[in-house]
């Protein structure tokens, strides 16, 4: 039980931990904004090309939606780690130097892009010796987790495993990714293919650990279920995750003439998927009744819509993980499908569920009179997000046609206009109704405290 002391130890790391959601809300929204932009200049490539080109907007869009997964998650965290010990945090004031070093390195980043200082690779397309300031902009947040929880694995939940997993691996890839600057890898293109790939792979691996962690949580404090984070059943397909993380990066190598054992563990590990998309299926319909009981609920609502998401998402990737298929899949929209079914359907719906955890505990009564616009903006969001995703499915297979027929690059993209103006069009929708869930929770977490729900509770 969390006593009225643990409450008060809870009130610096809460602002710190509130401070970090609206820094990841922002990314979000101007990320998906230079999205848009990037979207319409598919459209019309004049639009913006003298003051903000495509070479811009594109890897900002990327940088700013990866960034918006991290620190959402990492905002999560700092709110749950007192919870979850029942202690103060180890180091508040580390809380607040890391969002002013995380704040910094970002403002740099994006100063950087606007001006065209590039020099990076895929994700991490700004010049490599920022790369090192995101690493220690991460320190005070490793060390307030491993000193906070002082966890005994042995017993502890899933979600602390996942955390644990998801920061450890975050290092590991970052560091990976920069292997490229070394001779030894830049100068054989095969192997710097391979190790790049490795380690973006892997590097998805990770803040999916961090992102499906809080939505444990998240899950088992909403459902009031503190069973499943500690089954054995879960924690088997937490190392199958984990095994997946490490290895199914290889499906895109396919195409590289690798070490033929490298493409080939790579596509059994992917394959074991399908013990997860089962998985998921036999569970669906008990999700689908706590749905339906919980519907009021905002972030079991979210946490609903994201298994959706997870069953389309999974089965696409199964798909173009086999190497029949991913040779006509590979460099088409279908693999951006995949990326932004994950980003937004998955990992978006299981952080938006976290903020608004946070936001019932925080100001219950707030949240209750922003419930009409949450909704709206849910299914808008939802609704376009389909669209969207099945705008660049239909790239994807015209492009596959075209290869097929060997049409010329001018008739594909005359074929594929209708599906850009749907891709387009729905991306700007997406927009909309992801800002007016931004709006609702900036409103809530920097209204007036109108019910503390921590205060009303037994406890974590």
């Amino acid at each position: 039980m969390i006593t009225q002391a643990g409450l008060q130890n809870h009130t610096a790391t809460d602002k710190a931990a509130r401070s970090f959601l609206i820094l990841a809300m922002s990314y979000l929204l101007f990320g998906l904004l230079l999205g848009v932009i990037s979207g319409f200049q598919y459209l019309l490539p004049p639009f913006l090309k003298d003051q903000l080109s495509f070479q811009q907007t594109r890897p900002l869009h990327v940088y700013l939606v990866i960034t918006w997964i991290f620190t959402a998650a990492q905002a999560g965290i700092y709110y749950y780690l007192p919870r979850i010990s029942n202690r103060p945090l180890y180091w508040p004031a580390g809380a607040w130097l890391h969002f002013i070093m995380q704040l910094g390195v970002s403002v740099f980043i994006i100063t950087c892009f606007f001006l065209g200082y590039f020099g990076g690779r895929e994700y991490l397309e700004f010049p490599p010796l920022l790369g090192v300031f995101i690493l220690l902009s991460w320190l005070p947040f490793v060390i307030n987790f491993f000193f906070t929880l002082k966890s005994n694995y042995k017993t502890a939940p899933l979600y602390i495993w996942m955390w644990s997993t998801g920061i450890l691996f975050f290092y590991i890839t970052v560091a990976e990714s920069y292997l490229w600057l070394f001779e030894h890898f830049r100068e054989n293109i095969v192997r710097d293919i391979t190790v790049q790939w490795k380690a973006l792979g892997s590097m998805v691996g990770s803040w999916n650990m961090l992102v499906y962690g809080t939505g444990m949580y998240v899950m088992e404090k909403t459902s009031g279920d503190d069973k499943t984070a500690r089954s054995p059943l879960a924690f088997f397909f937490y190392f199958l995750g984990l095994t997946n993380l490490m290895f199914n990066w290889g499906h895109h190598t396919y195409i590289v003439p690798a070490a033929p054992w490298v493409k080939t563990v790579a596509y059994v590990i992917s394959m074991t998927e399908l013990l997860i998309l089962a998985h998921l299926i036999i569970q669906w319909k008990k999700t689908m009744q706590g749905a339906k009981k919980n519907y009021h609920l905002i972030s079991y609502r979210l946490l609903s819509y994201a298994d959706i998401w997870i069953i389309l998402n999974l089965t696409l990737a199964i798909a173009i993980s086999v190497p029949a298929w991913n040779y006509y899949t590979h460099g088409t929209h279908i693999t951006v499908a995949h990326a932004m079914g994950a980003t937004i359907g998955i990992n978006t719906w299981l952080l938006m569920a976290s903020v608004f955890y946070i936001c019932k505990n925080e100001k219950a009564g707030l949240l209750e009179k922003r419930k009409p616009l949450i909704g709206k903006g849910i299914i808008i969001t939802n609704i376009s997000l389909l669209i969207f995703w099945i705008a660049l499915l239909g790239m994807g297979l015209v492009k596959i046609s075209s290869k097929l027929n060997n049409e010329v690059f001018a008739l594909m993209m005359q074929k594929s206009k209708p599906w850009f103006q749907a891709f387009t069009y729905s991306g700007a929708v997406v927009l909309i109704g992801l800002f007016m869930l931004v709006y609702a929770a900036v409103k809530i977490l920097s209204g007036s405290k109108t019910g503390d729900a921590d205060k009303n509770q037994p406890g974590f």
